[in-house]
């Protein structure tokens, strides 16, 4: 039986598809190769050059781990792209890369670098199948790995150790790493030891999050303090150019509003945490002239170590709403420096103070005393709420509370009552570190706000400014 002969042309179309499903694959195994950054993911790579610490801080489903999962296969392979302008290591290298928990380890830095599924799908991540050499496997998380090995393009092995900061700081110092990712938010002992490790070899220091935390502590060495070394890169949603602007406009309206400017913008907002959950465009208003017949206060909250500060208040009776429109703060300065500062800003204006201003010092009387000496118009008693005559609960303690002063400033916020002009840095500073863990206030750079709680307590006392008196006279002898 003759066999039936096959057209040269489906021959060939067959060999087309077996040749380009070989190329798929190949591409599907060697995504490295493809790479191709949005702007803002360039940037951040090309910072690399010149800065040791680079901060990628985006909204969510942006592309910031997947940016992070491609420079760091780089570094491992020696791999670098024709348009790469980043740092370059010419030979194997060391990472530690670690998130918030095993879990998160696994599903996000394990799953950029290797593929969705390790075990059936390996090689479908930013690190090319050819150059996976092995793998050992974590314990305590199901399918978390400890090191991944990496063959290099000049013959060696690179390595990855993959950690979390549940495991805390003492698991960190471990090897001398080359470079050190975080994926999400790191607490400040954990990346100061990441920072530790890299010291001999001065390598790189990536952070990629979207900052919930607020002005954390990490997030205010990039944003504030800005150290030698550092680069901070934000990343907004339209910078990312996989969503319509159908999609962007509806991703930003699903947010509540404490946390939309973090998870759309990357910029730093309350968080869960926050003690003031409101967004700073809501109570912020550009500076304008005091009217003289409105009430003003000042609020001041003893310092050394952390600063003495001070905040100006204005009140505007008729819709009673109030104003901070001026501030003051500075670390071991003697009272005379901040009495000074505080009657430039009007000598008459009256001086709210908290309770611990009446206790005696080993150097002389008590603080609210030395002010009063230095001719500060301090209140006649420290700050407190009025008391209501014939409430049996009231108690000294009450009059005091620290609650009950903050739920009135975040009451007059929520409704619109209390507005702070745009030029107080470091009162807005303070107010996106003014956090909560498990239900406790975390004291910590909360001077002008606690100044303006107690200004606010003693809000009946406020004044406006003395009219000077003329003496009027008539012409001749009249006299009365």
């Amino acid at each position: 039986m003759n066999a039936v002969a096959v057209p040269r042309k489906t021959k060939d179309l067959a060999k087309l598809n077996a040749e380009l499903q070989q190329l798929e694959r190949w591409r599907d195994l060697n995504r490295l190769s493809s790479y191709q950054p949005y702007p803002k993911q360039a940037e951040f790579h090309a910072a690399g050059a010149e800065y040791r610490e680079r901060l990628l801080r985006a909204g969510n489903q942006l592309g910031k781990t997947l940016c992070a999962a491609y420079e760091v296969a780089m570094h491992l392979t020696g791999r670098y792209p024709a348009w790469w302008q980043g740092k370059r290591f010419d030979h194997p290298t060391l990472w530690i890369c670690g998130s918030v928990s095993g879990k998160k380890t696994r599903d996000g830095i394990q799953k950029y670098l290797l593929g969705q599924d390790f075990r059936d799908g390996l090689g479908k991540g930013s690190i090319p199948y050819a150059s996976i050499v092995g793998f050992t496997r974590a314990r305590g998380t199901a399918d978390l790995l400890d090191k991944i090995f990496v063959r290099h393009v000049s013959g060696g092995e690179s390595t990855i150790i993959l950690k979390s900061y549940e495991q805390g700081r003492e698991d960190w110092q471990t090897d001398t790493a080359h470079g050190v990712w975080f994926d999400e938010e790191p607490p400040a002992d954990i990346y100061f030891e990441g920072i530790t490790r890299t010291n001999v070899h001065t390598g790189p220091i990536l952070l990629t999050f979207t900052p919930l935390n607020g002005m954390s502590a990490v997030v205010r060495r990039y944003l504030e303090e800005k150290f030698a070394g550092t680069h901070d890169t934000r990343m907004g949603i339209r910078d990312a150019q996989h969503y319509t602007e159908a999609q962007i406009e509806a991703i930003i309206a699903s947010y509540p509003d404490h946390e939309r400017d973090a998870r759309t913008e990357g910029e730093p907002t309350l968080g869960s945490g926050a003690v003031f959950p409101v967004a700073d465009e809501q109570i912020r208003c550009e500076p304008f002239a005091i009217p003289d017949h409105w009430p003003r206060i000042a609020g001041l909250d003893f310092g050394w170590d952390h600063p003495t500060a001070c905040v100006w208040i204005a009140w505007d009776r008729d819709a009673d709403t109030v104003y901070l429109y001026d501030e003051h703060g500075a670390r071991k300065e003697p009272v005379p420096v901040h009495a000074s500062a505080i009657k430039a800003r009007g000598d008459w204006i009256p001086v709210a103070w908290p309770h611990d201003g009446n206790n005696s010092t080993a150097i002389g009387p008590n603080l609210a005393a030395q002010y009063r000496k230095e001719s500060v118009n301090m209140l006649h008693e420290h700050a407190q709420f009025e008391r209501v005559s014939g409430t049996p609960s009231e108690t000294n303690t009450s009059l005091i509370s620290v609650e009950a002063g903050i739920q009135d400033m975040l009451t007059r916020m929520m409704t619109g009552r209390f507005k702070v002009f745009s030029n107080l840095g470091g009162w807005f500073a303070e107010k996106r570190l003014y956090r909560r863990e498990n239900g406790k206030l975390i004291k910590l750079e909360d001077d002008h706000i606690s100044a303006s709680r107690y200004g606010l307590m003693m809000l009946r006392y406020a004044a406006t400014k003395p009219t000077a008196v003329k003496e009027i006279r008539r012409p001749g002898n009249w006299r009365t």
